[in-house]
């Protein structure tokens, strides 16, 4: 494992930082207004405006809870939230689909793009407690790809393998979910280095740092790995609606 990879709480670190100058009601008070705040290494983030993230909590999803999970507050853009970068270059990628499965196979950058393309519209969960609505990913199913691999019935999990050994750990049934992809676009775009390039996991369901940034493999497996951070402190399944923060 990666000792580089910083601690997904590090934003949070910036606030502890910003509160105390700012007054920690004045620092929350701003936020909800859309003030820019100024984080660590001088990059910034704007908050949704209160209304908005009363709205937000107002709203409920398809399956009743409410679209703002608790603890959360809402921003306008991913933040780029570290890690060992993997190589960026699309020639480089391979992508290779192994473990409980009948045919491992490695696909390439081209090829991925040659299978059926989703866009996407959906909301980013971090446990730093940021959340971004409607953020539009393109990519491909992870089904699809388990389609091809065709698991094997003795498969229960899979996990994301990542650069530097990271790893990202989700059960079987949510990670086949229509909404989980191997995703190769943000916004339109590709995906900018700190976001992954040129491809990571998406799991929007879970707390982000399950959609494994820099992806380089999917393995299914019959028994749980827990990843990087389940085995630092962080909760397995890391549902955001229970604040599935730490095990």
């Amino acid at each position: 494992m990666s000792r580089s990879r910083p601690d997904p709480e590090g934003d949070e670190l910036a606030e502890r930082i910003l509160t105390p100058s700012m007054g920690r009601r004045t620092f929350l008070r701003s936020a909800t207004l859309g003030t820019v705040v100024i984080a660590l290494g001088g990059a910034t983030y704007v908050f949704a405006s209160d209304e908005e993230d009363k709205k937000a909590r107002a709203t409920k999803r398809s399956d009743g809870r409410p679209r703002l999970p608790p603890g959360q507050h809402l921003i306008t853009r991913l933040k780029p939230m570290g890690g060992t970068e993997g190589d960026p270059s699309p020639g480089a990628f391979k992508l290779h689909v192994h473990g409980e499965v009948e045919q491992p196979f490695t696909i390439t950058f081209a090829e991925l793009l040659a299978m059926t393309q989703v866009e996407q519209v959906c909301d980013v969960h971090c446990v730093t407690k940021w959340t971004v609505l409607d953020a539009k990913f393109t990519g491909v199913k992870v089904r699809d790809l388990a389609a091809r691999a065709k698991v094997k019935p003795s498969a229960r999990h899979v996990v994301f393998e990542a650069n530097a050994g990271y790893t990202s750990n989700v059960p079987l049934a949510e990670a086949l979910a229509p909404n989980v992809l191997v995703a190769h676009k943000y916004d339109g775009s590709p995906l900018a280095r700190t976001h992954g390039a040129p491809v990571r996991a998406l799991v929007p369901d879970l707390y982000f740092w399950k959609s494994a940034k820099w992806l380089t493999g999917i393995r299914f497996v019959g028994a749980d790995r827990p990843g990087y951070w389940e085995t630092r402190g962080y909760h397995n399944h890391a549902d955001p609606w229970t604040e599935e923060r730490y095990g």
